[in-house]
Parts: structure tokens; sequence; C-alpha cells
């Protein structure tokens, strides 16, 4: 995940999936119900795969930072 084009957080997710770039979704199974069942439910409205992963700790360090992150995505790389 360090190597592929990602956005990180809850908005930038959310982003991502709202305009078609989120190719795959990757949701934290500790973080708050809400948070993880409004981005489960876009992904699913927009027919992106969704993955869980055990916590939010572990989803940060695979993307790189630092800090617990709730969801990433995936995304295609921006055209032009």
């Amino acid at each position: 995940m360090r190597t592929a084009k990602r956005v990180v957080g809850m908005r930038e997710t959310q982003r991502a999936i709202e305009r078609g770039r989120a190719k795959k979704v990757f949701v934290a199974l500790d973080v708050d119900a809400q948070i993880r069942e409004a981005i489960v439910a876009l992904a699913r409205e927009k027919n992106v795969p969704v993955e869980y992963v055990e916590n939010a700790r572990e989803l940060g360090r695979v993307c790189g930072i630092e800090v617990r992150s709730s969801c990433a995505a995936i995304v295609e790389e921006q055209k032009g």
C-alpha cells in the first residue's frame, strides 16, 4: 500500500469514492461504527471493493503515516 497512489483519512477517502477515483477502500474495524458504516455504504453504492483492517494503528502504519487512520483508499491517477 505504501507504493500505491492512495488517500488516507475519512474526508479524503469519501471524496475519492464520490469522484469515482477509489479502486479499493480499506476500513479499520476499531473505529466508530458510524464512520465505518458511512464509508462502507458509500463504497458499496459506488461498487468499490472494501477490505477490513484489524485496527486503525495498523492501517496508518501500512499507509506510511505515524498516526491512526480510520480508512484509506487506493486511487486512480488523476488525468491531465
